[in-house]
């Protein structure tokens, strides 16, 4: 059955770019956050983006403004009711969406599908908050989702066939590509990616070079986009060590093991672009943190 109606919890950065995909696939969303200012800021943060693949002739006129009518805000659950796919895209806690996902077990409708944005965290245990666990599944945006053309979609241990086919139809209904991953820690790009950033964080912190040459490095000697450090601080500083631990605990090996200056970092409140400082600093003041969002 096609998706007609989705839910969004959680309207930072990728639950909004989430909702936007679904709104411009033409899905009625519903967009969740418990708080108002943010789904203020998310919905105009959504606007600008539609207008800008608007301007850019990526998209008709017509269409943004339909996209937009399909979006609806709310701070009630309970408006989830009726979605056929709800993601979950709030903090990188498990006790967090472990309580999300045992409030949507009972919200939802039977046959609804539950998905978890996150970037490392069992979904098997997510899975089991609920009473429908073959219908729980990983559904990894990368960010920000309606630039970035990847999915990852993870299955649980008890992940039906019918919710992976579904999951991954929707993914490329938003013109995603889709890789699946087994539910080990970190999935496949973060279990790569992130000792990665652990690693340019032990080069800052052993003196081995400064920075800027540690990212100008990897940038132009590995053809990547951003440099290590400023990908972490793009991400979120407290993403990384969320992950880093993860990946620690859950495979047990000592070279997972978070940097010093990462935990520094984060202990200070240093946690990338988002608080206007990180391994960069970005000439702002730090936004307040407020809302179940993932910011």
């Amino acid at each position: 059955m096609e998706t007609k109606v989705m839910g969004v919890v959680g309207s930072g950065q990728m639950g909004s770019g989430i909702a936007q995909l679904a709104a411009v696939a033409g899905i009625e969303v519903w967009l969740v956050d418990t708080d108002s200012s943010a789904l203020s800021r998310a919905t105009k943060s959504i606007a600008n983006s539609i207008q800008r693949f608007v301007s850019r002739a990526q998209l008709s006129q017509e269409a943004g403004k339909d996209a937009m009518n399909r979006l609806k805000c709310t701070q009630d659950l309970e408006e989830l009711r009726d979605a056929d796919v709800i993601v979950e895209a709030i903090v990188e806690s498990e006790d967090v969406k472990k309580k999300l996902f045992l409030e949507l077990d009972r919200i939802a409708k039977v046959s609804a599908i539950l998905a978890s944005n996150t970037s490392s965290i069992s979904i098997t245990r997510l899975a089991s908050a609920t009473s429908r666990p073959h219908q729980v599944i990983g559904m990894h945006f990368f960010n920000p989702p309606p630039i970035m053309k990847l999915v990852e979609i993870v299955r649980g241990a008890d992940t039906s066939n019918d919710t992976f086919t579904k999951v991954k139809a929707l993914a490329e209904r938003f013109g995603k590509s889709v890789v699946c991953s087994q539910d080990f820690p970190g999935f496949i790009v973060n279990r790569i990616l992130m000792p990665m950033i652990n690693e340019a964080f032990f080069a800052l912190y052993t003196g081995v070079a400064a920075k800027e040459d540690i990212d100008t490095g990897m940038k132009l000697g590995l053809n990547q986009k951003m440099g290590p450090l400023e990908l972490a601080d793009f991400i979120g500083l407290d993403v990384c060590l969320s992950i880093m631990k993860v990946l620690h605990s859950g495979l047990g090996d000592p070279k997972y093991s978070p940097c010093p200056l990462l935990v520094q970092y984060v202990d200070a409140g240093r946690l990338g672009r988002k608080r206007g400082i990180g391994v960069y600093s970005y000439g702002k003041e730090p936004e307040p943190v407020k809302s179940l969002a993932r910011l």
